[in-house]
């Protein structure tokens, strides 16, 4: 365990202990800066569907007072006051609210949104996992500034499930895949973005992981001279729409003919929260459907 992570745990055992009195709470955010409260949050804006899944996972969702419209899981979200939507918030209405902690996901607004965030008074906590390790935590830390007991064990199952994932796919015979974010212009992630990580724990290979942009744009010839095994797409409840049907112009790929098109759900593979390992488990099965030949 790391000097950071005794100093997370330490944090969250004083938090259960003393509940949510006013005792004074700080952690460092994703862009590290320390936040400091006087006493655990009990009026937050969520700034990010992630964010609000994160706080109803460690026991602290009937605290958030504003979010975002996307925010939709677990049901009681929807029922949350809507203050922003892509890339815009609704200042005023945030504001009024009067948040003692604004939670907001650092790329998913303009800096210019941010620090007006920041002018409204309240604390802001940003948001940026870069790892599967950093949604752990991140629910650790919104624990400390909550003083929600239950985040700790909300953490390490978690990590314990992480790694039992890790230790059942990854040393198996590596899987090419490509990643498809969109169609139109063709883009996928390299091996900056989290996801990468994550088909690595599937023992996956992202054919343009070595790419510099963290989502850059491909061509369809560079697909083809990849020539992965499996092919992967995220969309709502994993419903697919025929994204990746265009690639069965294509009966040579190995992931056509192979009928390996795989369609994830976007809600839960794209969302730093714990549901993200469930359609990881989806996502190694298929990557070890393609070890064993039709």
């Amino acid at each position: 365990m790391t000097a950071a992570a005794r100093e997370l745990a330490a944090a969250l055992l004083v938090c259960a202990a003393l509940g949510s009195h006013a005792r004074p709470v700080a952690a460092t955010d994703d862009a590290g800066n320390r936040i400091e409260l006087a006493r655990p949050a009990q009026r937050i804006v969520t700034l990010a569907p992630h964010l609000t899944e994160q706080l109803f996972a460690i026991g602290a969702g009937d605290r958030i007072v504003g979010t975002t419209d996307f925010a939709d899981y677990p049901d009681e979200a929807k029922r949350i006051p809507r203050v922003a939507r892509a890339h815009s918030v609704d200042l005023e209405r945030v504001a009024a609210l009067a948040p003692d902690l604004i939670a907001v996901w650092g790329s998913g607004f303009p800096p210019a949104v941010v620090d007006a965030l920041r002018r409204l008074g309240a604390p802001v906590f940003v948001s940026e996992p870069r790892s599967l390790a950093g949604i752990a935590s991140s629910l650790e830390r919104l624990g400390v500034l909550t003083a929600s007991p239950g985040a700790g064990a909300v953490a390490a199952a978690f990590r314990a499930r992480l790694d039992a994932l890790r230790a059942r796919y990854a040393a198996r015979r590596p899987v090419t895949v490509f990643y498809q974010v969109w169609a139109q212009p063709l883009m996928t992630l390299s091996g900056q973005h989290v996801l990468n990580e994550a088909i690595r724990v599937c023992g996956g290979r992202n054919v343009f992981e070595h790419l510099a942009p963290i989502a850059p744009h491909v061509s369809v010839e560079a697909v083809l001279a990849a020539d992965p095994e499996v092919i992967v797409a995220a969309e709502a409840g994993g419903r697919p729409t025929g994204v990746l049907e265009s690639w069965k112009r294509f009966p040579a790929l190995r992931a056509v003919r192979a009928g390996r098109l795989v369609t994830l759900d976007a809600d839960r593979i794209n969302r730093h929260t714990p549901r993200l390992l469930d359609e990881l488990a989806v996502l190694c099965e298929r990557i070890d459907e393609a070890r064993s030949p039709r």
